[in-house]
């Protein structure tokens, strides 16, 4: 029945500790036999840790980052990847500027940021790259841009104006004190990239499943045949998942494939 899974990577693939489960391998292994193509759908890009879960979940498979910003195919990384506006790049950079604020910038596959910064400096072992301060318009062309604030700054940034531009908000068990604020252009957001994927594959979405925990995965639960909500999900998240599973220390994600292989 299910032809396609998506799976959220922070939360849902990977771990408050940081770790995956090791159940969750074997789970995806029987899976992928079972003929059911597997894609990471995360808010992270192209490169570092990310690239390598997509690479062990399906090595030759569509894979959406940057909360669909970036949507790639591996190994080849023919892509489908949506950028921002050049002005709108650099209005950001002004922002960051003047505020003082965290900002960073995403290529397909490199980033760049300013901020010198414990959270600047964690966030890039999170992502699994060497630190470097790099200045933000040298990077182009830009896929996405993110705030990385307190929790407090975020509801000042959410409600600041961002014209033609898509926010969304998203946390990180690994970076408990963080708001991560992703910024792509309007209408740019997972739902847009799960059809994308699934129309390269011609697997209509209701044999699709989305996995995850965050209100950053909410459209694409939406967009999908079957949503499922991790155990540890925001409320959001749940409100419009179909099946909950486990907490996502306790193989919440490989309960969620084997539900897949018996639905």
């Amino acid at each position: 029945m299910i032809a396609l899974i998506f799976i959220d990577v922070d939360g849902t693939l990977v771990g408050s500790s940081g770790k995956i489960v090791s159940t969750t391998w074997d789970a995806a292994a029987r899976t992928r036999a079972a003929g059911v193509r597997l894609a990471v759908c995360s808010g992270r890009p192209a490169f570092g840790l990310a690239r390598t879960y997509a690479e062990r979940l399906d090595g030759d498979g569509w894979h959406v980052f940057q909360n669909g910003a970036s949507v790639v195919r591996l190994p080849a990384g023919t892509t489908r990847s949506r950028g921002l506006a050049p002005a709108a790049v650099k209005s950001l950079v002004a922002r960051a500027r003047e505020t003082g604020r965290a900002l960073e910038l995403y290529g397909d596959t490199e980033y760049a940021v300013e901020t010198d910064s414990p959270r600047t400096r964690e966030h890039a072992t999170l992502l699994g790259v060497a630190w470097a301060p790099r200045d933000l318009l040298s990077l182009g062309p830009v896929v996405r841009a993110q705030w990385l604030v307190s929790h407090t700054e975020a509801k000042v940034v959410m409600a600041e104006p961002h014209d033609g531009l898509n926010l969304s908000h998203s946390l990180s068990p690994l970076m408990a004190d963080t708001s991560f604020i992703n910024i792509t252009s309007a209408g740019v957001d997972k739902a847009l990239a799960v059809r994308a994927v699934a129309a390269e594959y011609g697997i209509p979405l209701e044999r699709v499943m989305m996995v995850g925990d965050g209100a950053n995965d909410v459209t694409a639960m939406q967009a999908v045949g079957f949503a499922v909500a991790m155990g540890n999900a925001e409320a959001g998240a749940k409100a419009v998942a179909g099946y909950e599973v486990s907490h996502v220390d306790r193989g919440g994600l490989a309960e969620a494939l084997a539900l897949a292989l018996n639905l």
